[in-house]
């Protein structure tokens, strides 16, 4: 058999089970019994039976395709989810087709019906762009992450406890003021929590405090303009005061750092600085990053399982009729590194 491919012909020879059978084990194995099942897979075994993709997609109409869609890749936060969906093949066992739609809603339209008609299985989203409504009209499974998801099924950080996280942690530096770089984040989109834990600790403890809720652009360039130009204005504003800032993610976070070395040629004494995400950039910036980690791993894990069950109820001869959305939320942990040193009392 080594010298040839085995094909479903042989297989049934040499189970003594019929062509049928053998066909409802890859299609549907469920209708066998187990015993039978593990015949089957020993054959498969024995033969050294190498399965036909091709000839398995025609047959069964199923691709084990997944389509993602991404804001961008140049976000730290956005890549190394990438990257932990990407690993997830080893245990699921789904292939990936990835787009980046770049906050442009009539591409990513374009992308997604290019997905569609490579007949995806599933769909997991990170872009903004398209409402939930419209996603779950597409009546396939999609599971969203850390986006508007009134409508879908979703994995996302517990924003708000980061925001808490973070503004205690620079009170704890003794900061004079504390400040929040972001952009201005409507309320349906969980990131939003980021903003409203940080204004509550301010507020509960009568910190001083500043939001600076601003375009930042949606490119490297256009982000690391605006935050040269936030670097300037805190300098200006608050003098010889001690600052704690507060980014929106890691990559937001180094930028501002590198601003301000360049402006100074050091970090200067006055500055603590705190990012979101845990994206690898925070630990390797020139000065390690504090941050309030997403647990990218455990997102994309999550992620997945919600996904997976979902395309396997569908697969059932009688699926369950779609239920309620399934949201779960990951909470986050605080990491605290050189850039917020805490003084001595």
């Amino acid at each position: 058999m080594n010298n040839k491919k085995v094909t479903f012909d042989d297989i049934a020879r040499y189970t003594n089970f019929s062509k049928t059978t053998i066909s409802r084990y890859f299609n549907n194995p469920d209708s066998l019994t187990l015993k039978n099942q593990e015949i089957i897979a020993q054959a498969l075994i024995d033969l050294d039976y190498k399965e036909n993709k091709v000839a398995k997609i025609l047959a069964s109409g199923k691709t084990e395709f997944v389509g993602i869609i991404v804001p961008n890749l140049y976000l730290h936060y956005y890549s190394e989810m990438l990257n932990q969906i990407l690993s997830s093949y080893e245990r699921f066992g789904y292939k990936f087709l990835v787009f980046a739609g770049n906050s442009n809603e009539a591409v990513e339209r374009r992308y997604i019906q290019e997905l569609l008609a490579y007949n995806i299985e599933g769909m997991i989203v990170l872009s903004h762009t398209i409402p939930s409504a419209e996603l779950a009209s597409y009546h396939i499974p999609i599971v969203t992450i850390e986006r508007e998801d009134q409508y879908t099924s979703s994995v996302n950080t517990d924003n708000y406890m980061g925001g808490v996280q973070a503004a205690g942690l620079l009170y704890k530096c003794a900061c004079d003021i504390l400040i929040h770089i972001n952009v201005d984040v409507p309320e349906s989109i969980p990131a939003h929590g980021r903003i409203q834990g940080f204004l509550d600790i301010c507020r509960e403890r009568n910190i001083p405090h500043e939001l600076l809720l601003r375009d930042l652009g949606n490119t490297y360039e256009d982000n690391l303009k605006a935050l040269r130009k936030a670097a300037d204005y805190l300098d200006g504003r608050y003098a010889g005061k001690r600052k704690g800032v507060f980014l929106a993610n890691d990559t937001y976070a180094n930028m501002f750092l590198n601003s301000l070395i360049r402006m100074h040629g050091s970090l200067p004494e006055d500055y603590r600085i705190i990012g979101f995400d845990n994206s690898p950039i925070s630990s390797e910036a020139v000065i390690p990053t504090s941050t309030v980690g997403q647990q990218i791993d455990k997102i994309a894990e999550a992620a997945m399982e919600i996904l997976v069950e979902q395309m396997n109820e569908r697969k059932k001869r009688r699926p369950a009729a779609p239920g309620s959305p399934v949201h779960k939320i990951i909470t986050p942990i605080l990491i605290s590194r050189e850039t917020t040193p805490i003084p001595d009392l």
